[in-house]
């Protein structure tokens, strides 16, 4: 399953290379959208409480089509 994550502000590319290494992003105004593949519930959890851990707010979570 493929998904897009949008984030609150612009991610520093630090921050997102160690804290999402398995995501590609894009940067727009105010924003950051991550993309890719999520390989099961387990992932996609885990991959929401690392947003929390390092304070970022999801502001949009979808699942694009296949």
């Amino acid at each position: 399953m493929r998904y897009e994550i949008r984030v609150s502000g612009v991610l520093r590319e630090e921050t997102r290379r160690e804290g999402f290494p398995e995501l590609e992003s894009v940067t727009v105004p105010g924003q950051t959208m991550l993309f890719g593949d999520v390989v099961d519930e387990a992932h996609l959890y885990g991959l929401l409480r690392r947003f929390q851990v390092l304070g970022l707010t999801v502001t949009e979570l979808r699942r694009l089509p296949e």
